[in-house]
């Protein structure tokens, strides 16, 4: 469903003579109340009266707000016929519109920092040019913006709606999908960047794509990113207090908060190289992050500080995409609430003394009975049902 922004546009339609002569309008299309266009130094209209400012201005707003709606990944078919009607009623509308999305093409291609100033440079002077009076303001914008983006050619962008029209374009997402496992169920998800995730079992994410960068929060769970190249859109992971940054890389995240042992963040490094910081950190602020390369790994604890670096274990930064396990010297209540999250073990441990035994070794989740069968033989245990459960004792 469109929106608010975009059913606006539609909402305008309005019945036209000119275009009930014009041909070029699917039958049950929206008619479009036909209004002048402003002129480009390109027109072949240029010795044509200049249309009134106030009708440009509606006009240029109109072009910038299609332009922006179409961006959005909630465009539907019924908003591109009605975008189709407005262009085929007059062909000032599509000069308009390619007046508008020409520049914003420039500014994809304007480096990081320009942008930055570009943004920082457009909020200290929204107030002036809301306050200024509507005859001077193109004049006062003009003599504002024309040294920042002259290079870029941007000038023309920034009509009565520039501002706002820029954040939004970058703030709205082009694709997005939630994604989820069951318990004992794993799962592998391409993403249309040509990147790759494996979710483990009990996970929650949310995958989001925008223009200059890609963005996904894990809000429980583990998995493992393949990332594509793209250093003109970076690939961040959100987790609890986290923020892992990278361009393109093979790397592991985990957020399970609440369990023992692994209530804050661990990301392991396979291939490539990632920047951990935490994820409120504002950019170039001097807040402590860490750059892991292949063969590191780095937790943080359930607030968001960062442990020392360390190397992946022997098993890899996912022994689990195998059904495996590995625990080295964990105490065994916390195993057992680990292979819990793949489905119920039937293993219950009442007695502290037992929980607090340390246990080493590598399992299969999935494979309950080998479990039962290896836990007296690798510890000083003995298995009693006690009805549906199986309690776990020490040895008599």
């Amino acid at each position: 469903m469109a929106r608010p922004a975009c059913r606006t546009l539609r909402a305008r339609a309005s019945a036209d003579p000119r275009n009930e002569k014009n041909p070029t309008i699917p039958a049950g299309a929206y008619r479009v109340r036909h209004r002048p266009c402003v002129y480009n130094s390109k027109s072949p209209r240029m010795n044509a009266p200049a249309p009134p400012s106030e009708e440009a201005a509606r006009l240029r707003r109109d072009a910038l707000g299609w332009f922006v709606c179409r961006q959005d990944a909630a465009w539907a078919l019924a908003d591109e016929r009605a975008f189709q009607a407005w262009l085929s009623a007059s062909p000032l509308h599509g000069e308009a519109y390619q007046s508008c999305a020409a520049p914003w093409q420039t500014l994809d291609a304007m480096p990081d920092d320009l942008r930055a100033r570009m943004r920082g440079q457009l909020a200290r002077d929204k107030t002036a040019l809301e306050r200024a009076p509507r005859r001077s303001a193109p004049r006062s914008r003009r003599r504002f913006l024309q040294p920042l983006f002259a290079a870029a050619g941007a000038a023309a962008v920034l009509g009565g709606v520039g501002y706002v029209a820029w954040q939004q374009l970058l703030a709205q997402p082009r694709w997005t999908q939630a994604f989820a496992t069951e318990r004992g169920q794993q799962k592998d998800i391409p993403l249309p960047d040509g990147s790759r995730l494996r979710l483990d079992t009990a996970t929650r994410i949310e995958v989001v794509f925008y223009r200059q960068r890609r963005e996904v929060r894990l809000h429980e769970g583990q998995a493992v990113f393949s990332v594509e190249p793209d250093a003109s859109r970076p690939f961040d992971v959100l987790a609890g207090p986290l923020r892992v940054t990278v361009v393109g890389t093979r790397f592991s995240v985990r957020h399970t908060p609440g369990q023992s042992g692994h209530d804050g963040v661990t990301v392991a490094v396979a291939q490539g190289k990632v920047r951990v910081a935490r994820a409120d950190a504002p950019a170039g602020q001097g807040d402590p992050s860490v750059l892991l390369t292949p063969g590191q790994q780095v937790a943080s604890d359930a607030q968001g500080a960062l442990g020392p670096v360390g190397p992946v274990p022997a098993a890899g930064i996912a022994p689990w995409r195998e059904q495996r396990l590995s625990f080295t010297d964990v105490p065994l209540g916390q195993a057992l609430e680990e292979l819990a999250r793949y489905g119920r073990t039937g293993l219950v441990v009442r007695d502290p003394q037992v929980a607090a035994l340390r246990l080493t070794g590598t399992f299969d989740p999935m494979n309950r009975a080998t479990l039962r069968l290896a836990l007296p033989r690798v510890l000083p245990v003995r298995l009693q049902q006690d009805g549906r459960d199986t309690e776990v004792l020490l040895a008599r």
